[in-house]
């Protein structure tokens, strides 16, 4: 993924914003229970290198074939990733999707030209959403349900609608639950 990625913390980054708590006991049990935190870290140890590349690389294959996340290995993605429901969730592997960010049911990433949206830190994706083409999402965003995002959405803003427009800037950022604090 990147140079000095450290596939541990972003385990317990996850791990934190499900629980509340990054402890290996907490982070254990929460493995054995979801099958979305097992798709997390398959993913987060897909991206990392050596033995724990390869450790990752069979648990995707355990793991993926199963689930109904289907986000590229390659997608870049921050810390604290928060996936409600279980999915089904769609990204383009050339999104870039930033820190604390909660993707909800039926959400969908895309592009048909190879550039997909940039979403910035702390922004909350509710479900049915579908963002459309190369869009920037700004930091402390709320994208309410339905939505179809087909353009530009500024820091501090909540969006909606059929296409989303800013309706507001009263704390959007009130539903991300267990932000990581880096």
């Amino acid at each position: 993924m990147r140079a000095g990625y450290n596939a541990g913390e972003y385990i317990k980054s996850d791990c934190y914003r499900y629980i509340g708590r990054s402890d290996t006991a907490g982070c254990v049990r929460l493995y054995l229970k979801s099958s979305v935190f097992r798709w997390h870290v398959a993913f987060r140890l897909s991206n990392a290198h050596g033995i724990s590349r390869f450790l990752g690389h069979l648990l995707w294959i355990i793991n993926g074939s199963k689930s109904r996340i289907m986000i590229p290995r390659k997608t870049r993605i921050g810390l604290g990733l928060y996936i409600g429901h279980g999915g089904p969730v769609v990204v383009n592997a050339t999104a870039v999707i930033g820190n604390n960010c909660n993707l909800s049911q039926f959400t969908t990433i895309g592009s048909n030209h190879d550039n997909s949206a940039k979403i910035g830190d702390n922004v909350y994706i509710g479900p049915n959403v579908c963002i459309v083409e190369n869009v920037t999402i700004g930091n402390n965003v709320t994208i309410g349900a339905g939505s179809v995002v087909t353009k530009d959405i500024p820091d501090n803003a909540t969006a909606a609608g059929n296409y989303a427009r800013v309706l507001n800037y009263d704390n959007p950022r009130r539903y991300i639950k267990n932000p990581w604090k880096q």
